[in-house]
């Protein structure tokens, strides 16, 4: 059975654990009707993506 040799510091311990913090997700401005949506996706607001509708208008 595997047992540590030394006490892990706080520094080393703090240092494997920076990259567990939770991140803000991306969020980008929808050209046509200005409200924040996902980059890369259909805007769930007014449908469109690149200029182009996918969803029926008024979708909320």
């Amino acid at each position: 059975m595997a047992v540590p040799k030394r006490k892990v510091s706080r520094a080393r311990r703090g240092n494997r654990r920076s990259h567990d913090a939770l991140k803000k997700p991306a969020a980008s401005m929808c050209p046509q009707c200005a409200e924040p949506k996902a980059p890369h996706r259909i805007c769930p607001h007014c449908g469109t993506y690149k200029g182009k509708v996918f969803l029926g208008e008024d979708v909320e």
